[in-house]
């Protein structure tokens, strides 16, 4: 079986038309058309997408080696590039940086979090106040694929949890740690520095009132399967 019967396959399964597919994909009706008629193949991070949208290790989409179910001998999904990180973003727009998503602590005195859209699933669980630490995690078909560990602390006068929320609500797909590079507003100002792809990275956020630094984050993570 070639890879447009697979995709094909796959996408009829769940019940999606070419257009759904499309969008998921970030290309065009067309483009979906040509891959399933064998005229032309997707790209590696269509490919990588497409994974672990239908949950199947990369090889088996490719050469469609029999079907395999993410479980305790298998692998699990690979990493499928867009639609993650796109689910990162909305799932961190819809939890703390909102005020929402609140569900029951996992550890004493912790404050749990999460989202979910179909067979993706975010949980964000963190301990203290000022100063705190946590982590962020996103499951793909039951499996943990990615997390993000974070400690960061209050450090000045000034400091506003809503500007902090306001800059985590702009989440960059590209990059969805934290927040963008810059956001200014007003006497605030938020910084993230981050180095390392969405497999692997670290980086380190900060705020600063009228100049001073009052608020600063670090976080760390990748890719976990």
């Amino acid at each position: 079986m070639n890879v447009g019967n697979n995709i094909r396959e796959q996408r009829m399964k769940r019940g999606l038309t070419q257009e759904g597919l499309a969008e998921i994909t970030g290309v065009s009706r067309q483009a979906v058309a040509k891959w399933e008629q064998g005229e032309t193949l997707p790209e590696l991070d269509k490919l990588m997408t497409l994974s672990g949208y239908f949950t199947l290790p990369l090889d088996v989409l490719v050469r469609g080696e029999g079907e395999c179910t993410p479980g305790k001998d298998s692998p699990g999904p690979v990493p499928s590039g867009g639609v993650w990180r796109d689910f990162l973003c909305r799932a961190k727009r819809a939890t703390y940086a909102s005020g929402g998503g609140e569900t029951d602590s996992s550890r004493s005195g912790s404050r749990d979090l999460e989202y979910g859209e179909g067979e993706l699933y975010y949980r964000d669980t963190y301990l203290g106040g000022e100063r705190f630490s946590g982590e962020e995690a996103l499951w793909a078909g039951g499996n943990p694929v990615w997390s993000m560990n974070y400690a960061g602390r209050v450090t000045g006068r000034g400091f506003s949890g809503d500007f902090l929320k306001e800059a985590l609500r702009l989440t960059d797909p590209e990059a969805p740690y934290r927040g963008p590079v810059l956001y200014v507003k007003g006497d605030y100002a938020y910084h993230c520095r981050r180095e390392g792809t969405f497999e692997w990275f670290h980086g380190r956020e900060e705020i600063l009132f009228r100049e001073r630094v009052v608020f600063e984050c670090l976080f760390h993570g990748g890719i976990i399967i």
